[in-house]
């Protein structure tokens, strides 16, 4: 007998800005690299305040953006960032039927908040408390190049935060903090959520729900100090709350303040994080529970599915834009379908597969979002990658 699962986000939910085929070794684009952590200007995989990355330049940013992309149009608008689209690839593959899954945040009353909002609308997702501000929508320009990284490809973002700015602590009710599940994703980009997040995870654990944190690049940290490791809250008690920790592998570093990602993993083990997912991008991620939420697993390696590489050979022309946020959601899709089945201890290795392969398949279109004809299509695509993945398990 199943029972409907209740996830509730907040996080990073914007308007990506998706230019494709841009080479990061260009001419172009090498006068905007940055030379010094946290000096405001492009890295590949990291992300730059607007703001910060006009100020390096000495310029505008529209006529930096030009001279990166030739001055060509870009090649899609999209509903992006780690909350939101992870919470809609989890309500694509997990239903309605057995998940309502309810996102929080904010939008700028101006053209692109209108193109956001009626884009969210046709998903599968319950909009709460999704108020409009003064400010500008949020949003980021997505550099990409999918040549970079040996062919695996990568992503450079500007991001404005705007609205997100106007989203308080105090703006998540009691229906966030009664979900079986409360997600925050990419709460660097919401500031006032992610400095209050040592409260709010320890008041979600009073509530008995189950706590996810998928993180960003925490471009205001690392302008405020590249060399001190980044906070998370107020303090690192924030970490004792979190049932599953999604991070990728500089963000892992960063937070951690270690070298190494095997020092990362003590990192967190040793301030007590329930269970923990790093990725890093086309290499094996690595995965712990302590087996409080996931049955116990020790510290293990899982592969990118082969047969998305070996598809993405014959099949090119999407970008890494969103890969990591449909792994978070994949990997949540997964822990509702194992919750909803009665006496079934939830297995972190079943979720990272899941994970796997939605990551992977964000890599065959343009942007993070993939907007199903009919509910149940993405599930039906994954499916076959799913039990590939099975197979090229040892």
């Amino acid at each position: 007998m199943r029972h409907k699962i209740t996830v509730s986000g907040v996080g990073c939910c914007l308007v990506d800005i998706l230019y494709n085929d841009i080479s990061f070794s260009s001419e172009s684009i090498k006068p905007y690299l940055s030379q010094v952590r946290g000096d405001g200007g492009l890295t590949p995989g990291m992300l730059v305040f607007r703001e910060e990355f006009e100020k390096y330049c000495g310029k505008s940013f529209g006529e930096v953006l030009a001279n990166i992309t030739g001055g060509r149009p870009y090649n899609k608008i999209d509903i992006g960032g780690p909350s939101i689209v992870s919470l809609i690839n989890l309500a694509q593959l997990a239903g309605r039927e057995n998940c309502e899954v309810r996102f929080y945040g904010r939008l700028g009353n101006d053209r692109q908040g209108k193109f956001l909002l009626s884009a969210l609308k046709k998903m599968p997702v319950i909009l709460r408390n999704l108020k409009t501000s003064e400010k500008d929508t949020p949003s980021t320009v997505v550099l990409s190049d999918p040549s970079w990284d040996d062919g695996n490809g990568e992503r450079m973002f500007i991001n404005s935060i705007g609205a997100a700015w106007d989203f308080m602590s105090g703006d998540l009710d009691n229906d966030f903090f009664d979900s079986d599940i409360v997600v925050f994703g990419g709460t660097a980009l919401v500031p006032n959520i992610h400095d209050n997040l040592t409260s709010l995870l320890k008041k979600a654990k009073a509530r008995d729900a189950v706590t996810i944190v998928n993180t960003v690049f925490d471009f205001r940290s690392e302008k405020n100090n590249p060399l001190k490791r980044w906070p998370l809250g107020k303090s690192d008690e924030s970490y004792g709350y979190i049932d599953l920790l999604i991070t990728d592998k500089e963000e892992a570093l960063r937070l951690s303040g270690t070298s190494a990602p095997e020092e990362a993993v003590d990192f967190f083990i040793g301030r007590k994080v329930s269970s923990f997912i790093i990725t890093d991008g086309a290499r094996d991620i690595a995965l712990y529970s302590d087996g409080k939420l996931f049955r116990k697993t020790d510290v293990t390696r899982m592969p990118v599915s082969q047969r998305v590489t070996d598809d993405l050979a014959e099949l090119p022309g999407g970008d890494t834009t969103g890969c990591g946020d449909n792994f978070t959601g994949g990997v949540i899709a997964s822990l509702v379908d194992q919750m909803t089945l009665k006496d079934c201890r939830p297995d972190l290795k079943e979720a990272c597969i899941w994970g796997i392969v939605s990551g992977g398949f964000a890599c065959f279109y343009v942007g993070g979002t993939y907007l199903e004809k009919k509910a149940g299509e993405k599930l039906k695509r994954l499916q076959p990658y799913y039990e590939s993945y099975k197979l090229q398990m040892p």
